[in-house]
């Protein structure tokens, strides 16, 4: 695999949740997303389990995220917690990011919510996670390890949609930026979903008609707790949201507030 194909999740990981196989099967048995382990763990226990597919020869969402993170830690010298917060973090000014909760920020921590077999909205115990969010981490997980708050994740995507650079401070440079919304699929794979590609690490719109969308170019993710974002530089436009929500039961706030943000637009 390359890290093109870590970053376009088609390096032929897996995620040990979100599908069913042999490959997936080991990836639990092995522990591999384990709270209480390192990153240096993790690729330890994927080095000794099969791919689930040829590298570059579909796209699969997996810890790929994860793995990069720990590229991370090789190329710098540095632990990803650190790296993040000498790198972006600091620069940028996101001071509420990081990979567990303060003490004195710890009444600012947002409930997760979810629905019961009823259909009942409920609070969910431990905040939504499988680990203390008050206590420093071991596994410093860049797929999901994170809490932030709506400006913080502002101000990372306006540093985006501005081509890397915000208040004066240049994190990335330009030709990086577009190259990281580009489709970066195989030419026999084309496309993620209908008329939507993946470029390095942000799903991209390819035709707007096939993936429902509106501007050929945007690109966005979402999490599983209930947060999305979407960058269209055709619009000079960014939007985050986060509803603190898991759970199939969430309301389709997503499409939503696509409609309601274009309909508003008027120039």
């Amino acid at each position: 695999m390359t890290i093109r194909e870590l970053m376009a999740h088609t390096a032929g990981l897996s995620y040990g949740i979100f599908s069913q196989s042999q490959v997936d099967t080991l990836y639990q048995e092995a522990g591999v997303l384990d709270n209480d382990s390192t990153l240096k763990d993790m690729i330890d226990k994927l080095s000794k389990i099969p791919l689930r597919q040829q590298p570059g020869s579909m796209w699969h969402y997996s810890v790929a995220v994860d793995v990069q993170g720990y590229l991370v830690e090789v190329l710098s010298g540095q632990k990803f917690d650190e790296f993040l917060n000498e790198r972006l973090f600091g620069p940028l000014g996101m001071n509420d990011t990081a990979f567990h909760v303060a003490e004195d920020k710890a009444d600012r921590f947002a409930q997760v919510y979810t629905h019961d077999a009823d259909g009942n909205l409920m609070a969910q115990e431990g905040f939504g996670g499988s680990r203390s969010y008050f206590d420093p981490p071991n596994f410093l997980s860049g797929g999901g390890g994170l809490v932030s708050t709506t400006m913080d994740y502002m101000r990372f995507s306006q540093m985006l949609l501005n081509g890397g650079e915000l208040d004066g401070v240049r994190i990335l440079a330009p030709s990086t930026v577009k190259l990281m919304h580009l489709n970066h699929l195989p030419r026999e794979l084309k496309e993620m979903s209908p008329g939507t590609g993946f470029g390095l690490d942000f799903a991209v719109v390819l035709d707007p008609v096939a993936a429902d969308g509106i501007s050929k170019g945007e690109y966005y993710w979402g999490g599983a707790a209930g947060t999305w974002f979407w960058i269209d530089p055709k619009e000079d436009l960014v939007f985050v949201g986060m509803i603190q929500h898991f759970g199939p039961r969430r309301p389709d706030v997503r499409s939503l507030s696509r409609r309601l943000t274009y309909q508003a637009i008027f120039e």
